[in-house]
């Protein structure tokens, strides 16, 4: 039946009351979100139709056991390419951080430079090791009308977490200089170190793990080139329905 066909069948048996302003269109995303073939994201997971498209209508399981063969096939398609992409996008996440994690701890530096001058930061610079005082690198983040002096501290590690004695020393380097600190690593922070980051009273310390790292490259497709491959779902019944 028709979506319309279906429509009038409700009304005249009084199965359901409508009360939307548009109650056909209503209808027709019940339909489409309960057939096999017709997917998006917020579509239910329990499907009870069929949409043929020969002659645009939809129909229910038993009627029509070829169709739901075929529009299974092209579901069970999609979600193989849906757990590709996923698996695609973990393993290149991991070689990411596996190449962040193979930089010397000068091209680290830089690297975390160049990523915050993405994030609007500017003069900034990288401390020369003879004089760094536990400080990486320095520079200037406009809030409003005025500019907050920031101090960055980047720590390559392959293995162990960044702890609290860590931050601490960094937060001491820093007081009294800069209104705030950022601290770089590729591996993660212990959860004391997470826990006294905020402080009151102490100069503020940001902390971004080698997961972070990775999403700000993605998100600013910093040091990342993407290719758009689309995926097309059915959808011809809203076209001609």
């Amino acid at each position: 039946m028709s979506v319309a066909e279906i429509y009038a069948m409700i009304k005249e048996r009084a199965l359901y009351t409508f009360r939307a302003q548009d109650p056909v269109s209503v209808l027709r995303g019940e339909l489409r979100s309960h057939s096999l073939g017709i997917d998006f994201p917020t579509a239910s997971s329990k499907k009870y139709f069929v949409y043929d498209e020969s002659c645009r209508k939809f129909r229910v399981f038993e009627e029509c056991k070829e169709h739901i063969k075929s529009a299974a096939n092209e579901q069970s398609s999609l979600r193989t390419v849906r757990k590709l992409h996923h698996e695609y996008v973990e393993a290149f996440r991991q070689k990411i951080l596996r190449q962040l994690k193979n930089l010397n701890p000068y091209e680290f530096e830089k690297f975390c430079m160049n990523l915050l001058v993405v994030y609007g930061f500017s003069n900034l610079s990288v401390t020369q090791k003879s004089k760094d005082g536990g400080i990486d690198g320095f520079g200037k983040l406009k809030i409003g009308l005025a500019h907050m002096s920031v101090a960055f501290q980047c720590k390559r590690w392959n293995v162990g977490s960044v702890g609290r004695k860590e931050i601490d020393a960094f937060r001491g380097a820093i007081q009294g200089e800069y209104e705030q600190g950022i601290f770089f690593t590729t591996s993660s922070f212990t959860k004391e170190a997470m826990s006294c980051s905020i402080k009151h009273g102490a100069v503020p310390i940001i902390l971004i793990d080698g997961k972070m790292i990775v999403d700000f490259m993605i998100e600013k497709q910093f040091g990342i080139e993407y290719e758009n491959l689309p995926i097309y779902i059915n959808a011809l019944d809203q076209v001609l329905s």
